[in-house]
């Protein structure tokens, strides 16, 4: 699942795949920014941790699992 998170003052996106579910990076995000922790803490799906400061948030996407999709494919 792919997650993307703009961070404020900054034109590029953070965009990393994640093997967490959407359930679960929505509650960490939540977690992170109710609880007014310094840090929103990411795995990536290789065990890599993204740390973004929760004050340079601007805005956290989470994508859709795309589960089973092989070859070419138009939409």
């Amino acid at each position: 699942m792919e997650v993307r998170i703009g961070i404020r003052d900054v034109a590029r996106e953070v965009a990393f795949e994640s093997a967490q579910t959407p359930d679960q990076v929505r509650a960490t995000v939540a977690e992170a920014v109710s609880a007014g922790a310094g840090m929103l803490e990411l795995a990536d799906e290789k065990g890599l941790m993204v740390l973004v400061p929760v004050s340079a948030l601007g805005y956290v996407e989470i994508g859709a699992q795309d589960k089973g999709r092989v070859g070419f494919g138009a939409h």
